[in-house]
């Protein structure tokens, strides 16, 4: 049989174990295993495995993974969430749905110092949906901004998806982290125009506005956010202006963190081991991902499949956007069955020669596709911030939360058009970055 055939069985046969069940980072390493040893000889597949596995695992700069996890973990354990909710919700509560917004803001406010989307959903949920029921709020438009902003985790910095896709691409991680920042501020902004939006045209959704606070209980709230406008800018700041790479940047951020939550005398033996334990557990399975989706690629490299789709692509007589409407549709598709980071691994190897053949900026399409792994964090059926969201909130159903999270998909994808238009939204920071 010719290559290309071998590639598309490969294919078929990775989809076919995750749908029996197989970790798909075991279903692409042996795929890639066995496809390596047909087309060029067992030895050499065997060889490609070890080199993978050691040089993923023994690389410095993916040290970048368990110490965002680490940071995100001691922001947590010194109660950043419930001092961001608190001030957003005092100065945004007679906005109509305020305290949405507020949970809104106050995810926004969290996605900056941690990068894990599941983290940030079920730190608000506990906080934000009890006050919001408190004063009437409809549970589908509760939960909805719950889910919906956790979601910013995925793609303002610190973010883990950016970090993976810089891993699987070899792009910068430096400049992935920081185009995230402007296009994070637009969606925030999109899921509070939506809020604002749904609460008019429904009034019932949300029918109390809680009471006035006071502009000096306003001023003195305040205080709650110095802490994680410090972290971002020292973190952030740092790698954008040349100070640190990502990895001393994260290595900084978990420091101080660490100190921080000394210093409040809030560290707990229990919730330092339980920090250390998310940060091995959550490396170890991207970092294993992130070999098995190397080995594959390798094999997918010897099919040529990827320089013949490729080609294909750019001798079509169609736009170029035309076939990124394509992929994104995909990705959306892909997103009701898969994860964001096993979309990532399963689809890169292929669809990112696709992208750079058609001269699409690398950096730019990698916010554009953590935007597209956001949908899939709030779509059925699979939606981890959904059953994270409905797990830490058993009163409200698993139906609801889905109904409340679908009009934000609306906001995914038009600031996917709004990034096609205005490529510069993502690409005006990394290019001002000095290193």
């Amino acid at each position: 049989m010719d290559p290309v055939t071998i590639g598309l069985m490969g294919v078929v046969g990775v989809f076919t174990l995750l749908f029996l069940g197989m970790p798909i980072a075991m279903a692409c390493m042996l795929v890639g295993m066995a496809g390596i040893g047909y087309l060029s000889n067992p030895e050499a597949a065997l060889d490609k495995v070890a080199s993978t596995v050691y040089e993923v695992t023994s690389f410095y700069p993916y040290t970048v993974i368990p110490l965002f996890i680490m940071m995100g973990g001691f922001c947590t354990t010194s109660g950043m969430t419930s001092q961001l909710f608190s001030t957003f919700e005092k100065w945004l509560r007679r906005l109509p749905g305020g305290l949405g917004i507020a949970t809104i803001a106050a995810c926004a406010g969290f996605a900056a110092v941690s990068g894990s989307s599941v983290a940030s959903a079920a730190a608000m949920g506990t906080i934000a949906i009890p006050e919001m029921l408190r004063y009437n709020y409809s549970p589908r438009l509760a939960a909805g901004c719950v889910v919906a902003g956790g979601t910013l985790a995925f793609l303002i910095p610190p973010s883990i998806g950016f970090v993976v896709f810089g891993m699987l691409t070899e792009q910068s991680i430096g400049k992935l982290l920081v185009a995230g920042c402007l296009p994070g501020l637009v969606m925030a902004l999109l899921y509070v125009g939506l809020v604002l939006v749904w609460v008019k045209i429904d009034p019932h959704m949300a029918p109390t506005s809680p009471e006035p606070v006071s502009w000096s209980e306003k001023i003195r709230s305040l205080r709650g956010v110095w802490g994680t406008l410090s972290l971002f800018l020292l973190v952030i700041g740092g790698i954008y202006l040349g100070f640190f790479t990502a990895t001393e940047a994260a290595a900084v951020g978990a420091t101080v963190m660490f100190l921080v939550v000394l210093i409040q005398r809030k560290l707990t033996w229990s919730g330092f081991v339980g920090t250390l334990q998310d940060a091995v557990r959550i490396s170890a399975m991207v970092l294993f991902l992130v070999a098995g989706a190397n080995v594959f690629s390798y094999f997918l490299a010897l099919s040529t499949i990827p320089t013949q789709v490729a080609a294909w692509a750019t001798e079509l007589e169609v736009s170029r956007y035309f076939i990124l409407a394509v992929i994104l549709l995909i990705y959306l598709f892909l997103g009701c069955l898969l994860d964001a980071i096993s979309m990532m691994v399963l689809t890169l190897p292929v669809v990112f020669p696709v992208i750079t053949a058609l001269h699409f900026q690398p950096i730019w399409f990698g916010v554009v596709a953590v935007l597209m792994m956001e949908a899939g964090l709030i779509t059925p059926p699979m939606g981890l911030n959904v059953f994270t969201v409905a797990g830490v909130i058993p009163d409200v159903p698993l139906e609801t939360v889905f109904r409340g999270s679908m009009p934000f998909l609306i906001c995914i994808v038009l600031i996917c058009v709004i990034l096609t238009v205005f490529p510069q939204i993502a690409m005006v920071l990394p290019q001002m970055m000095t290193r």
